[in-house]
């Protein structure tokens, strides 16, 4: 159990539809529900208030300790940089409060649980449920950044590891390629009879509404393939379960080991811009963090 005088801010991304950010608030009620014990607060990296200043800022008013929650799946410029750069500011404002970051959701078994049941579900409603002769296309956002994409990578590779589907495929919304389209072509070509595709998301907005544009363009543009589209998963239990675990790692003073900065292209361009920007806090144990 945390103590009173602990905050728990979660930190949603952010999308240009309400919607989205309306289904974010929707999950931190049932986390409240699931912790009534908790403090918990969210804010948004964009699009949507509170910002990430001000959210952090308010989580610190009373609290001796913060403990800063990602929620999002992969690591790029938000979780590397601007995050970061946002809680050296926050401290700078709130002296007394002491800032704790835990890593993003990461590529790990229990999102691959969920992707796992997300097909499963795909298949049973498809004509016919052959593994060998449906392809997967994993369907990620996409970003500059080599890792994030990676672990969406990681997250196909595992996918088909634990499946019978001779094909399982990683596409990205944008920013970064392959797209669906192209995707779907070579699969067509190869053979495939039915197509999964399996949206790499926690919640709706935007890009999940371009997402399922898509796929009915590709129905009509394949008449003869049966597709199948699961929906973003952020409400599953494992994403709670997620959190949860974050929350005691933090309490136990588990380092933050899991945030990718080796090799980080951000910190090297900030650097070269001369930016004041450094990742040392990101690595800190609790007790070095309490202590800063």
């Amino acid at each position: 159990m945390t103590t009173p005088h602990d905050t728990i801010l979660l930190i949603g991304h952010g999308s240009r539809e309400a919607q989205g950010n309306d289904e974010i608030h929707r999950f931190v009620a049932q986390w409240r529900t699931r912790q009534p014990d908790w403090n918990i607060q969210v804010c948004f990296i964009e699009f949507a208030p509170p910002s990430l200043h001000d959210g952090l800022v308010q989580a610190a008013a009373g609290a001796a300790r913060v403990l800063v929650l990602p929620l999002i799946l992969n690591a790029a410029g938000h979780v590397k940089m601007e995050i970061p750069e946002a809680i050296e500011h926050a401290r700078a404002h709130c002296p007394g409060t002491a800032f704790l970051y835990g890593p993003h959701l990461t590529a790990c078994d229990p999102i691959l649980a969920v992707l796992r049941r997300n097909l499963r579900q795909c298949m049973a409603a498809l004509d016919m449920p052959d593994p060998t002769t449906t392809g997967v296309v994993l369907l990620g956002r996409g970003a500059s950044d080599r890792q994030a994409n990676g672990d969406v990578a990681k997250m196909a590779r595992w996918l088909q590891e634990e499946s019978d589907h001779e094909l399982v495929d990683l596409a990205f919304t944008g920013i970064t390629w392959p797209r669906l389209e192209r995707v779907v072509q070579r699969q067509v070509l190869l053979g495939m009879k039915q197509i999964v595709v399996l949206p790499y998301y926690l919640y709706t907005g935007t890009l999940m509404q371009r997402i399922a544009r898509q796929v009915e363009h590709l129905r009509a543009q394949y008449p003869q393939i049966r597709f199948a589209q699961a929906e973003h998963f952020g409400f599953a239990p494992e994403i709670f379960a997620l959190l949860e675990q974050r929350v005691a790692d933090l309490r136990a003073g588990a380092p933050s080991s899991q945030l990718p900065c080796d090799g980080c292209k951000y910190r090297e361009i900030a650097h070269d811009l001369g930016h004041g920007h450094s990742h040392e806090h990101t690595h800190h144990t609790q007790a070095a963090v309490a202590a800063a």
